[in-house]
C-alpha cells in the first residue's frame, strides 16, 4: 500500500451532513462532499492486511459479509492515496456498474468486515467509493461505451431496478440488443420510487439511464408485461428473458382496525411522495404527514425512510415501533467479526427525529395490538403492548405479550414498514415458473435458471428481500449466464 502506517496516524473522518433542522426543509441530498486531501488520507487507512474480508461477499449468520460484488476495495483505496483516480475510477466500474448507487445507499457490509474494524474504526470505505465515481462524472471520465460488435441476439429485462439496470448494462457490453420492461412511468425501480431523494437523488439515476439509452439498451415505461405486455408477445420477439421484478408484495398488519382510513403501506407513502417532487404536483394518490401524529411500524431502511419523508412534510409527531430488542452499543459475543455487526445506530431520519423532538423516535420490544378509528372510520390511536422473546416447544424465539403493558398512542397517519414476501405471482404464473416455498422464484444461485428455457431471475424476485448491492450481484451474474446460454461461452466477469 502507499502508506502501510497510515491506519495508525489518522482517524477515521467523515464529512458532516448538512445540520438536521435544515435538511428537513428540502429533498436535497444531505451527505457533504470530502476534499482530496482527506480523502487520500482515509484511503491511507486501509491496511495492507494481507487477507481482507472487505471484498469476499459471503453470508455469515443470514448477513452480508464483505462486498457482494466483490468490488477490488484495497486496490482502490492505495490508487486513491496515490492520487491516482482515474484510475481507481476504472478499477471500481471492474465490479460495480453503478457505484454512485451503491455509495449513497448501500449499508456498507464492506465497512463491518474491515480487518482493522476488529480494534478500530473501519476505513470509509462508502464515502471513498461515493467520491471516486462523484469526481468521475464531475471530470467527463465516464461516458457512453457502445459494443464494438452487436450478436443479433435480443434479450428483455423485466423491470428496471437495481438488478434489472445491472442486468442490461452487462448484456448490451456483451453485444445483445437489450430492452428494459418498466411499469412505472420512470425506469429505475426502487432506485426512482422506493429511496426518498434525500438519499438517492433522482438525476443521477436519469443519468444513468441516459447513458446506458446512449449504448443502445432500449427502455419501455408503462409497460407491464402480463398485462399491456402479453407474455406469448415476449417468448416470441426475444431470444432470452431475464425477470428482475423484485420483491414487492408488503407484509401486512392484520389487527383489528387495519381497514381504517389512514393506515398505509409504507410503499405507497414513500412512492407517491417521489412522484410529488419529481412533477412538483400532488395527485390523488399522495399521502401527506403534515400536522399529524404518524406511527411507523417497522425497522430498517424503510422504516427511516418513512421517519425522514414524515419529517419533511411537517409531521406533528413520529414514533417508529420495533419489535426486536434495541441492539447493543458494541458487538455482542455472539456477533464477531467478520458479521455485520448488530449494533446501534442513529440513522439520518431517526437523527432528525431526535432534534426536532428530542429523542430517538424508536420504541423496541413493542408491538401494535389495534388500530381505533372515529365515527368517520379515520384512524386516530393504536393500541400497543410490549413484547418478550420466548422460546416455543419447537425451540423457535417468539414473541409473547407482556400483559399490563398496553398504551394508546394518538395517531392520524400509519405507515407500515414491515418487509416485504416476495414478488408478485400474475407474471410468474402466466410464464409458468416454478416457485420456492417463500413463492420466490426458483433459481440457483451462480446460475439464475427458471424452469422455463431462456428465462433466468435474478435480484430480490429470486432471492427475496436484499440489499441493493446484492442485487446488482445477481443482475450481473444472470447477464453472464444468459449470455452463456445465448453464444455458448462468456466473456462477462
Amino acid at each position: 500500500m502507499g502508506k502501510p502506517t497510515g491506519f495508525l496516524e489518522y482517524l477515521r473522518e467523515l464529512p458532516l451532513d448538512r445540520p438536521a433542522l435544515e435538511r428537513i426543509k428540502n429533498w436535497d441530498e444531505f451527505h457533504a462532499r470530502t476534499e482530496d486531501k482527506k480523502l487520500q488520507e482515509q484511503a491511507a487507512r486501509c491496511m495492507d492486511c494481507g487477507i481482507p474480508f472487505c471484498h469476499t461477499g459471503m453470508l455469515l449468520s443470514g448477513m452480508a459479509t464483505g462486498c457482494p460484488v466483490n468490488n477490488l476495495i484495497p486496490e482502490w483505496n492505495d490508487l486513491i492515496y496515490c492520487g491516482l483516480w482515474q484510475e481507481a475510477l476504472e478499477r471500481l466500474h471492474r465490479t460495480n456498474n453503478f457505484p454512485e448507487f451503491t455509495g449513497r445507499v448501500c449499508p456498507a457490509p464492506c465497512e463491518g468486515s474491515c480487518t482493522l474494524g476488529i480494534n478500530k474504526p473501519p476505513v470509509t470505505i462508502k464515502n471513498i467509493e461515493c467520491s471516486i465515481i462523484d469526481k468521475g462524472w464531475d471530470n467527463g471520465w465516464v461516458a457512453a461505451e457502445p459494443p464494438a460488435v452487436r450478436t443479433g441476439k435480443k434479450v428483455a429485462v423485466v423491470g428496471s431496478g437495481p438488478a434489472g439496470l445491472c442486468a442490461a448494462a452487462q448484456l448490451n457490453r456483451a453485444g445483445h440488443a437489450v430492452t428494459v420492461f418498466e411499469r412505472a412511468d420512470r425506469v429505475g425501480g426502487l432506485l426512482v420510487y422506493g429511496i426518498p431523494n434525500m438519499k438517492l437523488d433522482k438525476r443521477l439515476v436519469q443519468r444513468r439511464v441516459d447513458l446506458l439509452a446512449e449504448e443502445g439498451v432500449t427502455f419501455l415505461t408503462s409497460t407491464e408485461v402480463g398485462k399491456n405486455y402479453s407474455v406469448k408477445r415476449l417468448s416470441l420477439g426475444f431470444d432470452a428473458v431475464v425477470l428482475c421484478t423484485g420483491a414487492t408484495q408488503p407484509r401486512d398488519l392484520p389487527v383489528p382496525g387495519r381497514e381504517l382510513k389512514g393506515v398505509h403501506f409504507a410503499m405507497e407513502f414513500l412512492t407517491a411522495n417521489t412522484r410529488s417532487v419529481l412533477t412538483s404536483k400532488r395527485d390523488g394518490e399522495f399521502i401527506s404527514a403534515q400536522g399529524k401524529d404518524v406511527i411507523v411500524v417497522g425497522g430498517g431502511d424503510t422504516g427511516t425512510d418513512c421517519v425522514g419523508t414524515a419529517l419533511r412534510h411537517g409531521c406533528k409527531s413520529v414514533v417508529q415501533i420495533e419489535i426486536l430488542p434495541r441492539p447493543p452499543l458494541e458487538r455482542a459475543p455472539d456477533n464477531p467479526w467478520p458479521e455485520w455487526p448488530k449494533v446501534y445506530r442513529l440513522d439520518y431520519g431517526q437523527e432528525e427525529a431526535a432534534t426536532v423532538f428530542g429523542a430517538d423516535p424508536r420504541v423496541y420490544l413493542t408491538t401494535v395490538k389495534q388500530f381505533v378509528g372515529d365515527d368517520q372510520g379515520q384512524v386516530q390511536a393504536v393500541v400497543t403492548v410490549q413484547i418478550k422473546w420466548e422460546k416455543d416447544a419447537q425451540g423457535r424465539f417468539v414473541p409473547k405479550e407482556v400483559p399490563g403493558t398496553e398504551e394508546t398512542r394518538p395517531v392520524q397517519l400509519v405507515l407500515l414498514a414491515m418487509g416485504f414476501l416476495g414478488p408478485e405471482q400474475s407474471l410468474l404464473e402466466q410464464l409458468k415458473i416454478e416457485r420456492d416455498p417463500r413463492s420466490n422464484v426458483k433459481a440457483e444461485h451462480g446460475r439464475f435458471t427458471t424452469n422455463v428455457k431462456g428465462v433466468f431471475a435474478a435480484g430480490d424476485c429470486r432471492r427475496g428481500q436484499s440489499l441493493v448491492v446484492w442485487a446488482f450481484n445477481e443482475g450481473r451474474g444472470a447477464a453472464r449466464e444468459c449470455d452463456r446460454y445465448l453464444m455458448g461461452d462468456t466473456q462477462l466477469p
